[in-house]
């Protein structure tokens, strides 16, 4: 039997270990309401190819969905994260949590080692 790799910390989800991914879905999940596509690029700061294409990714993975439309005259398109998305997301915060207190441990427990000396 393989022996536990406790650092492996399976849960990070590439799709979402993005930064800009991380940001979108981080401001999707701040705000009840879809949030347009002009607000996510300012919370972002992402150009508008780079915003299409991490929002096209989220999506494929079932995590936001996008919906284009007309405010009066003028196109619209708002995002929002899916129930799914939702819930991935905050099991994905759960493993990153459990990073930080590993690493801030792991740190807390080399406090009290000497430097190493130049050769």
């Amino acid at each position: 039997m393989p022996e536990p790799a406790p650092f492996a910390y399976d849960g990070l989800d590439r799709v979402m270990h993005e930064r800009a991914r991380l940001s979108l879905l981080t401001s999707l999940a701040s705000h009840p309401k879809p949030l347009a596509f002009s607000d996510l690029k300012q919370l972002c700061g992402l150009t508008d190819g780079n915003l299409s294409r991490h929002l096209q990714v989220l999506e494929e993975a079932g995590l936001v969905e996008i919906r284009k439309g007309y405010e009066g005259r003028r196109p619209l398109t708002t995002c929002r994260l899916t129930q799914a998305g939702r819930q991935r997301f905050v099991a994905y915060l759960a493993v990153l949590e459990q990073v930080v207190r590993d690493a801030a441990e792991a740190a807390r427990q080399g406090e009290g080692d000497p430097e190493p000396r130049p050769a």
